[in-house]
């Protein structure tokens, strides 16, 4: 369980795709390996923990020299931005949260719901709204100030619309996360808060229950 409080923007160092049965595949498909750079989330990381990247909750199956490896699955590389990554590419980590700790953001699984979009970025003098579309299906979960997580980040949301919302971003997330150099048209994660899905299924649950009761 994460909070959606990233502690380090990290790197993409390499980018290894592989097929079914775990050899090379020249083309991008199937799962993948990658090698990130994260010296603080790695300082006391081995193998078999869990890292946040970008929001998606990964197992590391390597550590050295400040560096971690995981592997990525084809459903998540299909539900997730993970499958754009490249050497290079900057990414939010976070480390799961301890027991006893401070809840600074909210409950975040580590596994995302969807993507989106970001299609507008409005400057302020202490401040950015940037505006993110919504997938089918996922805007009845978001609502004017409820919790959501956008690569990794727990942000509240500012407007709910029925295929978009905005999100406002202070100086701290634009210059600690990948959030800061994100432009129109590029995607990004979506993780809605599980609460209200708990919600939705017990309260489905009921009504069922109603109807087969008459």
């Amino acid at each position: 369980m994460f909070t959606g409080i990233v502690e380090e923007l990290g790197e993409v160092v390499a980018v290894e795709h592989i097929d079914g049965d775990g050899g090379p595949q020249p083309q991008p498909g199937g799962a993948a390996r990658l090698r990130l750079r994260g010296p603080l989330v790695t300082e006391d990381a081995g193998h078999g923990d869990s890292i946040a990247v970008n929001g998606v909750c990964l197992t590391v199956t390597d550590t050295a020299r400040g560096e971690f490896t995981a592997d990525v699955m084809a459903e998540t590389l299909n539900r997730s931005v993970l499958g754009s990554l490249v050497p290079g590419s900057r990414v939010n980590l976070e480390r799961p949260m301890a027991l006893g700790g401070r809840l600074g953001g909210h409950l975040v699984q580590g596994h995302v719901d969807g993507t989106g979009v970001i299609s507008e970025r409005i400057p302020g003098e202490q401040w950015e709204i940037v505006r993110i579309t919504l997938p089918p299906g996922l805007a009845r979960y978001v609502v004017e100030k409820g919790s959501i997580t956008v690569d990794g980040v727990s942000l509240t949301v500012v407007e709910a619309a029925g295929d978009s919302f905005t999100v406002s971003l202070i100086p701290t997330t634009l210059g600690l996360t990948t959030l800061g150099i994100k432009q129109p048209g590029d995607p990004v994660n979506l993780e809605v808060d599980v609460l209200a899905k708990y919600v939705e299924r017990l309260l489905g649950a009921g009504a069922h229950t109603a109807e087969a009761a008459k």
